[in-house]
């Protein structure tokens, strides 16, 4: 009996039987088909490495892709703008985008310019504020001996590789590498910025010609009204989102500016416009922030509580925005996760740079619109907005 009984348990069922069957007869014909991977693991591995293919053409293709996101980013931004001039004014739409190009490129040029002197003053002075750190904080006396000292090889590294490259071989050699870099990167950047500045003019001229052209070539109507309301939606949030961060930055960068005149450190300007730039990167900017006005404080003000008042009022002006305004006016458009936003700052940062953590929250945003508007997508659109 107790033989029978085990018997029964291992001898297989017709269910069971018939299933396996089946399994081993889809997997004869997969192979002989040439398939021999499944097609779920099959999927996920395309998957994976378009997604590979796709970082690897954002980050080799910067010099041309970064000024395009920049530019529509920019177009979302002074789309209001834009239709004031030409449909209130009755102004033609080149003649509109030619005067926004001017402003924006007036006010920029103009802002750098007059912060240019005090800035050069304050990178002049670095070498020589280490060591009235050393003494203002002599609790990081140590890390601070041990950063002067990292300085020292390096130069002395830098000196003796130069002196043996020298005596090897006469080539030309660069007078500063610090020289070097900074002219190279400035050259870049200004390329960068006429290009956006060139890519803008005409987006902004051809106003939404380049839409209803994709539209146009979409296959079902179904289709030409989804990509219709993912485009308004897009439209409206993000410049909506841009032009509300865009003022309270501005709002922030004229209270830290007035705050730290008031501590005595004078040159308002360059810290309003520092206050206004890092505004823009959530979280990192700020933290940075702090560290840049507690170290400006230390080099210019009375240790200790001089000193710190800088940083505090700064803390103080971004808790105000940052924790209780911004959210207020923001919460009605939409919400980001937070650890996606962390990931998204460190991921576009790693692309693109410092143009590429100011695009982060907008490309993450355009995102979620995207995804809850496409099916498939939507429950990337719940967990980036969870």
């Amino acid at each position: 009996m107790t033989v029978t009984r085990e018997q029964d348990a291992v001898t297989p069922s017709p269910v069971s039987e018939r299933a396996d069957q089946r399994d081993e007869r889809e997997a004869r014909e997969a192979v002989a088909a040439g398939e021999a991977v499944p097609h779920g693991i099959r999927s996920v591995g395309i998957l994976v490495l378009s997604l590979l293919a796709i970082v690897y053409t954002l980050y080799l293709g910067r010099e041309i892709i970064l000024p395009i996101v920049l530019a529509l980013v920019l177009k979302l931004l002074l789309g209001p703008v834009m239709r004031i001039l030409h449909e209130r004014l009755r102004l033609p739409n080149s003649l509109a985008a030619a005067l926004l190009i001017l402003v924006v490129f007036g006010a920029i040029a103009g802002v750098g310019f007059t912060i240019s002197i005090p800035a050069s003053g304050w990178i002049q002075r670095a070498p020589e504020s280490l060591s009235l750190l050393k003494e203002k904080l002599a609790v990081l006396h140590h890390p601070l001996d041990l950063l002067q000292q990292g300085l020292h090889a390096i130069e002395s590294l830098t000196a003796t590789t130069g002196q043996a490259e020298q005596s090897q071989t006469v080539t030309a050699r660069p007078a500063s590498g610090l020289a070097g870099y900074l002219a190279t990167s400035t050259a870049a950047i200004l390329a960068r910025f006429f290009t956006t500045m060139i890519l803008l003019f005409f987006l902004l001229a051809s106003g939404d010609r380049l839409l209803r052209g994709f539209v146009e070539v979409l296959p079902t109507f179904s289709n030409k009204r989804q990509a219709v309301e993912i485009a308004h939606e897009i439209g409206t949030n993000i410049s909506g989102y841009l032009l509300t961060i865009t003022m309270m930055n501005a709002l922030v960068g004229v209270a830290t500016g007035l705050a730290m005149w008031a501590c005595g450190l004078g040159t308002p300007l360059l810290w309003g416009a520092a206050a206004f730039l890092l505004n823009y990167i959530p979280i990192l900017g700020p933290l940075a922030g702090i560290v840049i006005f507690f170290v400006a404080g230390v080099l210019s003000l009375d240790w200790p509580w001089y000193a710190l008042m800088p940083a505090s009022l700064y803390l103080l002006i971004h808790i105000a925005e940052g924790e209780t305004i911004t959210p207020m006016l923001l919460a009605k458009r939409f919400t980001l996760n937070p650890v996606l936003v962390i990931v998204s700052l460190f991921f576009w940062h790693m692309l693109w740079g410092v143009p590429g953590a100011l695009l982060a929250v907008p490309l993450l945003a355009m995102l979620k619109i995207m995804a809850d508007r496409i099916e498939p997508l939507k429950p990337v659109g719940h967990i980036i907005g969870s």
